[in-house]
């Protein structure tokens, strides 16, 4: 077999492996939407698995019922799932009802099976936790705090992190207070001004990284987030000069304010010799490799 078949034997493997993933040793079928950026999975595999029913047809039927149940109470968000494309056991690809992990859970609570019981109790543990959140923000900030520790951010990062985090927010509530909105309109906006200071949007930056559903800013260098943070804080800035209102006239701020990030990243470029935008990541994987490089 020549070079060229094999690695392209191995792109089909790699790509078949990432579309099923294992749970209690059953297989689950799933599959990546570039545009959302987010994985879908079979929601009767799912069924499947946490009813321990072997049988697809019974599986189908099983959520066929319980859709219909939901339905009748309402539960419009999860019972109009999307369909998707999926390779089935005879080889051939058929429209199947999918759930991204929001949807997935939602679907889990309506299912008695000790299965379940582990993933519902967590869902109300966490429920009660985002409540006390509501109340005390402090709590979001210290979890967000541990839970970075926990995967062996140094509390250097974390800082810069967390300040990053803050001129964000002034950033966003100065949108929300002038007729920007909330949703497609921040995210042109964090992609014009991403642009402009690393010459490449968010999901560019996330390719380069690797990344899918992991945050791009969980997975910079302290360089990225510094001048991540300084691009923000430009706009920020020029933005209240110019009491810019509406998306078209904070778009020409995020011009003004990503560029002066960008000409700082220049120079730190040209005086250190070293690059701000990097494709490093945080992933565990990448981890382990760099750990064993040591």
């Amino acid at each position: 077999m020549t070079t060229s078949k094999k690695a392209k034997n191995k792109e089909k493997a790699t790509s078949a492996d990432k579309s099923i993933i294992l749970f209690d040793d059953v297989p689950v079928r799933r599959v990546w939407v570039e545009k959302e950026e987010k994985w879908y999975f079979s929601i009767i595999d799912v069924i499947a698995v946490l009813t321990s029913q072997a049988n697809f047809k019974k599986a189908q039927s099983y959520w066929t019922t319980l859709k219909n149940r939901l339905k009748q109470e309402g539960n419009e968000s999860v019972t109009k799932c999307d369909k998707l494309k999926l390779q089935s056991t005879d080889g051939k690809f058929y429209k199947t009802d999918v759930a991204n992990v929001e949807g997935l859970f939602r679907i889990i609570q309506s299912i008695p099976s000790k299965k379940a019981e582990p993933f519902k109790r967590w869902l109300a543990k966490v429920g009660y936790e985002r409540l006390q959140e509501t109340v005390d923000p402090e709590r979001a900030v210290n979890r967000a705090r541990r839970n970075w520790k926990t995967v062996g951010r140094s509390t250097k990062w974390i800082e810069q992190r967390m300040r990053g985090q803050e001129v964000r927010n002034k950033l966003t509530d100065y949108w929300g207070d002038n007729k920007v909105k909330e949703g497609v309109e921040f995210a042109k906006l964090t992609d014009i001004i991403h642009k402009e200071w690393a010459d490449l949007t968010t999901r560019e930056h996330k390719t380069l990284k690797n990344l899918k559903t992991e945050n791009l800013r969980d997975n910079m260098s302290e360089a990225e987030l510094i001048f991540t943070a300084l691009a923000e804080l430009s706009t920020t800035s020029v933005a209240k000069k110019d009491k810019s209102k509406g998306y078209d006239e904070n778009a020409d701020s995020a011009h003004k304010g990503g560029g002066v990030a960008k000409r700082a990243r220049k120079d730190y470029e040209l005086q250190t010799g070293q690059k701000v935008v990097s494709g490093d990541n945080f992933l565990p994987s990448n981890k382990k490799k760099k750990e064993l490089e040591r």
